[in-house]
C-alpha cells in the first residue's frame, strides 16, 4: 500500500513510530523502516501482531470502505474481514491483505463484513519496500 509519511519519532515510553496519511485517514504507527526515512511517499505492508477477538477488539464498522484512523491509545482500521481456509482471517484494506490471528472463532455472519479493529498504535507495524 502507498502511504505518505509525515515523520519518524520516537518518544521515551514508546518504539519508533510514523505518522502517516492515506486517502482514507492518517495515523501513528510503529515504524519497521530506516529511523532517518525522509517525508514522502512509501510502499508499505501492514502486520497487526495482536489476537483479534470479537466484541473487544473487533466490531461490526460503522460505515463501509476502507479506514484508518487515531481512536485514543489504539488505531481504529477499517476493512472488509474474510476467513481462510486454516482458520486465520484477513483484514482487506483497500486491496491490501493484512493476516490476522483470532484469540476465538469469528460469530457466524461476520466474514464478508466491514469491520473495525481497535488495535494498540505498537501492535500495528509498517514494514516499507521498494517496487
Amino acid at each position: 500500500m502507498l502511504v505518505e509519511l509525515v515523520k519518524v519519532a520516537k518518544f521515551p515510553w514508546s518504539p519508533w513510530l510514523a505518522q502517516i496519511r492515506t486517502p482514507f485517514g492518517g495515523t501513528a504507527v510503529r515504524w519497521c523502516g530506516d529511523r532517518a526515512t525522509k517525508p514522502g511517499k512509501y510502499h508499505v505492508e501492514w502486520t497487526v501482531d495482536e489476537d483479534i477477538a470479537w466484541g473487544r477488539n473487533a466490531k461490526p464498522a460503522v460505515g463501509v470502505g476502507p479506514g484508518v484512523r487515531p481512536g485514543g491509545h489504539c488505531v481504529v482500521l477499517r476493512g472488509r474481514l474474510s476467513l481462510t481456509v486454516d482458520g486465520a482471517a484477513m483484514l482487506d484494506f483497500d486491496g491490501n491483505q493484512i493476516l490476522l490471528d483470532l484469540a476465538d472463532p469469528l460469530p457466524e455472519g461476520v466474514a464478508s463484513t466491514w469491520v473495525e479493529l481497535f488495535i494498540e498504535r505498537e501492535k500495528i507495524a509498517l514494514y516499507p519496500y521498494e517496487l
